[in-house]
């Protein structure tokens, strides 16, 4: 009997997910994944002057480097790459679910991306979000940014310790941490309450804080799915934050309340 097209699809997609590596590159991203034991390592190629700057990290994750030429560097990476004379391919990294990952902390605190897809903007978002303590950073597996070199770089090690779950549904999503017991905040420029009015005199309540990308914003199913829109307090009517930066002032703020 022949399998109906969308099994067969399943199937492929399952495999092609199965295969899947990345390559890091960058002296933080390399070492960090490297004493990451959580993180499948599978090749490792650097310059013999990253290799003395390695070593510790090297010996304890067991894997053999590749020597390579600081003129004629190997790797499969973009040219353009700020490399430092390491690469390391690996197998993406797996969090879990949802509730595994949001729960737990006294106070949880979790950011959700819709359609954020610059790498540079979720890195930085990664690694703020693992200084101010969030739970996780959720965003979807299909128009958002994935787990590249690019992106590890720019988290400056925070990808191997910070949670970055990318989900099928958003607005699923949402619904589920709704029901966890969440506060489920999402940022809009024009909405009418801050943040702070929003959390009153605090709440013991976990939060999670929805923001989209720079330009178009949130999804119009996003702004009916959260529980409210909110602001971040600003000292003028004019001007916009990077989504990176807006990330991580809700995030501070909502901790703070």
């Amino acid at each position: 009997m022949k399998k109906p097209k969308w099994v067969v699809e399943k199937e492929q997609a399952r495999k092609a997910a199965a295969s899947e590596t990345v390559w890091l590159f960058g002296m933080h991203a390399v070492r960090d994944a490297l004493l990451n034991p959580n993180r499948t390592k599978l090749r490792l190629i650097v310059t013999r002057n990253a290799q003395d700057k390695l070593v510790e990290a090297i010996a304890a994750s067991g894997i053999d480097p590749e020597l390579a030429d600081p003129r004629k560097f190997t790797a499969p990476i973009d040219p353009g790459s700020v490399h430092q004379g390491a690469a390391l391919e690996v197998k993406p990294l797996d969090w879990g679910n949802l509730a595994e990952v949001c729960i737990g902390r006294e106070h949880p605190r979790v950011i959700l991306l819709d359609r954020v897809t610059d790498p540079h903007n979720v890195g930085a978002i990664l690694r703020s979000a693992e200084v101010l303590g969030a739970s996780a950073v959720i965003g979807t597996r299909h128009h958002s940014a994935p787990e590249t070199g690019a992106l590890a770089k720019t988290a400056s090690g925070a990808l191997e310790r910070q949670p970055y779950l990318r989900v099928r549904n958003l607005a699923d999503a949402i619904t589920e941490l709704r029901r966890m017991g969440f506060l489920v905040l999402g940022l809009d420029g024009e909405a009418g309450d801050t943040i702070e009015a929003a959390l009153g005199e605090g709440t013991d309540r976990p939060v999670a804080l929805v923001l989209g990308a720079e330009g178009p914003g949130l999804r119009q199913k996003t702004k009916e799915t959260v529980d409210q829109l909110v602001k971040i307090d600003t000292a003028g009517g004019f001007g916009s934050l990077n989504v990176s930066n807006a990330a991580a002032i809700a995030l501070y703020a909502s901790r703070h309340k």
